[in-house]
């Protein structure tokens, strides 16, 4: 997800009820699905002996074992492809029509929560996009839930038609740096990772950690070996040696791959490479020249952070594969990267391909030379999307545990104080089109107090952090430069990785009214200026998501945006929101805020905000 290169500290546990398995109406979420009786019921369905539920005709199936495509018939009961053959009966007819029958999308990894939207409707939004399971890692929700997240994102995804399979998050917390709302251990993961959903180890992150073979990586990577589990990587720029030691710890994916040279090394040395196309993070254009026929059964794609308003003007996985495909990529290559691909490197041997025994999880398009556009798009047999919409709502789960989420004490105005201590300081620089940020120098004014003022004809802005979690009462501030407000205040729950409050503002009424805003609704997105609220989206599921639908939620971001902009004056160079939600994060450099004070991320160290002349 993020490049982050650190040792974490000493850490903590706590211990939690396992949770329980999968029930409801989608039951065959769970990777066996074979036993003799559905393999007697697929058998006589085959062999035309008792009727199945459903058969499309006139399909052109892409077949992603052969890399061709051929015309058939296909036969589904009980949720499953019993066969090709022309002898069954059937209770359903659907013309095909010659359209494309195409196996469901898998997203080979995710962060749901970057979506803003619950599991349910998350569902809702990916499902007509083609995409009917996703590899989701709960990093965000468990960085302030801790295992009340994990618990919960099991249970908000059980009943619902979009396959959710989990990693349990390797790097809570991201850093000892700040304070997140949970640490979890080897101790956590062993209660977890028998799950029959959670398929192993999330991202690993910390690279030194595992080259040095620190005893708290290694313990928790033994929760994944003893159960041959996966584990997912994240190692960006890592190469030779570095790399072989890497592989050599069992990490068999890697999403942050950053040239066509690096993913061939990678392949090489047994990787999986996940193409990525998410908001902010888009590699496919970048790594497409380093896939070809003979390294391609490795390559996956994955969206790993996608906002609403991308998902909705983009796409979701489909996104991605139209884009390889339109810039030379072979059609079916590229699909089968987004299904049989995904569902060998995760084992998921029921689904990824149209073929007896299997889910009947797919969709149709009219063509695929040029891009894949899901027209009806079914689960287990069933359609649930058609021409981009869903035909029926997911079940809502209650978030119970992890709504809200606050947990902030002695909050007042004053806690916003920055004394800088000299008018020569240290202020982040913001830098357009990513999170990194430079550490840049300012000359500022300070009152008779020693106080930060504010100058309109300077871009320099207040910066303040306030730790949500514990009561800890902490809060910092610092000072950044290219925003571009003028006379406001943002502030938001949503703040990589810790996701402790972040507000940014040229006067401290205003941040402070939105800080307390934020306290008040449970955590998402706000906006003030003279007091007056501007526009507010609310998170109330942990301060990360919520159960509006994605039209909502997007009507809902776009008119802030459009606000944030025109009225506050954001410079235009960047998005308002996801810019100020990686300001907290101390492992992309070079400065960032965390509650406990300015870090230098060069330096791997805090630093002073004065600087001597």
């Amino acid at each position: 997800m993020r490049a982050n290169y650190f040792r974490l500290g000493e850490l903590w546990w706590r211990m939690i009820s396992f949770a329980s398995a999968d029930k409801g109406d989608y039951p065959v979420k769970r990777r066996r699905i074979m036993d003799k009786k559905t393999a007697s019921l697929l058998i006589d369905t085959a062999l035309g002996r008792i009727e199945c539920d459903t058969v499309i005709r006139n399909a052109k199936v892409v077949d992603v074992f052969s890399r061709n495509t051929f015309d058939s018939d296909v036969y589904v009961i009980n949720g499953l492809i019993a066969g090709f053959g022309g002898k069954a009966r059937a209770g359903k007819e659907i013309d095909a029509g010659g359209m494309y029958l195409i196996p469901g999308f898998i997203d080979a990894h995710c962060h749901i929560e970057s979506s803003h939207l619950s599991p349910s409707e998350f569902s809702d939004a990916v499902i007509p996009r083609g995409t009917t399971t996703v590899i989701a890692d709960p990093h965000e929700i468990c960085n302030v839930a801790g295992l009340d997240g994990m618990e919960y994102m099991l249970r908000a995804s059980e009943n619902i038609p979009l396959s959710v399979f989990l990693m349990f998050p390797s790097c809570v917390p991201a850093t000892p740096f700040e304070h997140s709302g949970a640490i979890l251990n080897a101790e956590e993961i062993g209660k977890y990772i028998d799950h029959p959903r959670v398929l192993g180890l999330g991202e690993m992150m910390n690279y030194p950690g595992v080259a040095s073979h620190d005893e708290t990586v290694m313990d928790k990577l033994e929760e994944a070996y003893s159960r041959k589990k996966n584990i997912d990587g994240h190692i960006p720029s890592i190469t030779g040696d570095g790399l072989d030691a890497y592989t050599a710890a069992g990490i068999t994916t890697d999403h942050e791959c950053e040239t066509p040279e690096e993913l061939r090394e990678k392949v090489r040395k047994g990787m999986y490479i996940m193409l990525r196309q998410g908001t902010a993070c888009r590699n496919v254009l970048q790594l497409l020249p380093g896939v070809d026929e003979r390294n391609s059964s490795r390559i996956l794609f994955c969206t790993d952070d996608k906002q609403p308003q991308t998902i909705v003007s983009c796409g979701h996985v489909n996104e991605g594969v139209n884009i390889a495909i339109q810039n030379g990529l072979d059609p079916i290559t590229a699909i089968s990267a987004a299904t049989l691909n995904a569902s060998i490197c995760y084992g998921l041997s029921d689904r990824g391909a149209i073929a007896p025994g299997r889910r009947a999880d797919f969709f149709l398009a009219s063509s695929i030379d040029k891009g894949v556009i899901p027209e009806k798009v079914f689960i287990l047999g069933r359609m649930e999307a058609e021409k981009g919409k869903i035909l029926r709502k997911a079940p809502h789960t209650e978030p119970e545990k992890v709504a809200g989420r606050m947990d902030v004490r002695d909050f007042s105005e004053k806690k916003l104080s920055l004394k800088p201590g000299s008018d020569h300081v240290k202020v982040i620089d913001i830098i357009p089109g990513g999170v990194v940020t430079g550490s840049g120098e300012a000359y500022i004014r300070r009152d008779g107090n020693g106080e930060w003022v504010h100058e309109d004809d300077k871009d320099i802005l207040k910066l303040a952090v306030i730790e949500r979690h514990h009561g800890t009462g902490n809060a910092a501030t610092a000072l950044i430069r290219g925003y571009g407000m003028k006379h406001g205040a943002i502030a938001t729950s949503i703040a990589h990785d810790s996701h402790n409050i972040i507000a940014i503002g040229d006067n401290d009424a205003d941040m402070a009214t939105a800080v307390r805003k934020l306290i008040e609704i449970g955590g998402g997105i706000t906006m003030f200026r003279d007091g007056h609220e501007l526009g507010t989206h609310r998170l109330e599921i942990a301060g990360l998501m919520t159960d509006l639908t994605l039209e909502e939620v997007t009507e809902c971001l776009d008119e802030m945006h459009k606000t944030a902009y025109e009225d506050l004056h954001v410079s235009k160079d960047i998005d308002p929101f996801m810019t100020l939600c990686f300001m907290a994060l101390p492992v992309i450099p070079s400065l960032k805020l965390t509650d406990c004070g300015l870090f230098d991320v060069d330096a791997f160290a805090f630093t002073e905000m004065a600087l001597k002349d």
